[in-house]
């Protein structure tokens, strides 16, 4: 068997598409620009594209393979050929300005990726691998062209790019931050401990408190979401990264230390509350999610950390809270929380107890001649009285109990405390009259105290009948309508 029929039989047989074409007319082409003064092709192309198909229209193809005939879907080399036009098709401007511009500069053999179609017009991603045969350098008459189908790869990448930015979407587009981190030197550490004895990890942290620090400087942030920079104040993540300090402080060091005991558990999916900052010194309080990637247990080198910003629902609560506690009007403790108090105070003192009993004296004439409007306005005034009387003395209890009612829970005082206090707001009411002109602030005041549970509700009725005999010394010398609670 002769070299030449080998060479047959490998050509036809091949794997791959060949195709053994003769481009000694585009060489003709070249040189006939060149002696024109073409110095830049690309330049040249670019300025007619029509350039470009004439030379797309100096390729010869002398023979196909039978994988090339499989691969397009071709009966024949002739029904293939005369066919060109519908294989090479699209927008194949930017790739032959490539291919030609190698060719021109010398090259002997490149390669590049390309989009064909089969003839029935299925998409097909190549690999092209062109060569100018040995012994043809000078013609071109003979250079072999192979086609790898690389369609399903193309697919498979490009389904793999489409994924990874998906996730990244997801990522970055989360309405909650989400930080990805690597926890691996925190684990090493701990590994270091175990191995060490320690068995109880509660009393070791105890004993060296610096550990949870050195913990925390092992976390590497590997990267944060764009919710993430914008409920920290950050201007990037490089800004973020470089302020950690000032977003994991204060409270963190402690709710670290449990994160620290529950992955010494092997609780390596967590949820629990915390308190962050944002870079301008706001408290955020963050509903925190931890998770070691699953896959990553062993090193907890991935690990997922979302939190989500619950400071306006922690100020719900705790509005909600103070109102539970609180008069709305006054600010002072409501008629609930002063009946828990005195039920805890009965129970475990501490003795003596005073109770002061205050009424507001003329509420009721300046709401049917002023309106309700006016009389709230007093309330709120008494409030601010009563307030700055008790100043931040503890643990003394001062609540609204009934509309124009008040009293002062003060254990572990006598009745000269009582005294002292019944003076104080005296005089600030005497005071707070001067900056409200108007109707004046007056108040009638009884005071009791008792050394023990047994004398609470008695105490109680000493001080309101003190109160009582007050205000009617005050309508005795006023000529308001007397009213009486």
């Amino acid at each position: 068997m002769t070299t030449s029929t080998n060479f047959e039989l490998l050509f036809d047989s091949a794997p791959i598409s060949l195709w053994l074409e003769d481009y000694s007319a585009l060489k003709d082409l070249f040189a006939q620009w060149r002696a024109e003064g073409v110095t830049d092709l690309e330049a040249h192309l670019r300025a007619d594209p029509t350039r470009a198909a004439q030379c797309s229209q100096c390729y010869k193809v002398l023979q196909v393979n039978q994988q090339t005939l499989r691969l397009f879907g071709a009966s024949s080399q002739e029904e293939l050929i005369a066919r060109l036009p519908d294989v090479f098709r699209g927008d194949m401007f930017e790739r032959m300005v490539s291919e030609l511009c190698q060719m021109w500069n010398g090259a002997l053999e490149f390669s590049s990726q390309s989009v064909n179609y089969t003839l029935s017009g299925q998409r097909l991603d190549v690999q092209i691998h062109v060569r100018i045969l040995q012994g043809h350098e000078d013609r071109w008459d003979r250079v072999m062209v192979s086609l790898q189908d690389m369609t399903a790869h193309t697919q498979a990448r490009q389904l793999l790019e489409r994924s990874e930015q998906h996730a990244r979407n997801l990522f970055n587009l989360s309405p909650v931050s989400l930080w990805v981190e690597d926890f691996s030197g925190v684990k090493r550490l701990m590994d270091d401990v175990r191995h060490s004895g320690v068995q109880d990890f509660r009393v070791f942290l105890s004993v060296h408190p610096e550990f949870v620090g050195r913990c925390m400087e092992q976390i590497r942030v590997l990267d944060v979401n764009q919710h993430t920079l914008e409920m920290f104040s950050a201007t990037n993540r490089a800004d973020l990264l470089s302020k950690l300090d000032l977003v994991f402080k204060g409270e963190m060091n402690t709710s670290f230390a449990d994160q620290l005991l529950d992955l010494w558990n092997g609780k390596t999916m967590q949820t629990r509350e915390v308190v962050n900052y944002s870079l301008n010194g706001e408290l955020i309080n963050i509903h925190m999610q931890f998770a070691v990637m699953p896959g990553h247990e062993a090193d907890w080198d991935l690990v997922l950390v979302s939190l989500v910003d619950i400071t306006a629902r922690k100020k719900a609560e705790a509005y909600l809270e103070y109102l539970g506690k609180h008069d709305a009007l006054t600010r002072l403790r409501n008629r609930a929380f002063y009946v828990e108090e005195l039920n805890r105070i009965s129970r475990k003192g501490p003795w003596p107890l005073s109770i002061v009993a205050m009424d507001l004296n003329g509420l009721k004439a300046v709401n049917d001649t002023q309106g309700h409007a006016a009389g709230d306005a007093m309330l709120r005034r008494a409030g601010e009285v009563l307030s700055k009387a008790a100043g931040d003395q503890q643990p003394l209890c001062l609540a609204r109990i009934g509309g124009d009612e008040f009293v002062a829970l003060m254990p572990g005082c006598d009745e000269r405390a009582a005294l002292g206090l019944r003076e104080r707001i005296e005089s600030i009411m005497e005071l707070n009259n001067q900056f409200y002109p108007g109707q004046k602030l007056s108040m009638a005041i009884g005071m009791a105290s008792c050394h023990s549970a047994a004398e609470v509700e008695a105490t109680i009725h000493a001080a309101d009948q003190s109160m009582f005999e007050a205000k009617s010394r005050y309508y005795e010398l006023s000529p308001l309508e007397r009213r009486r609670n």
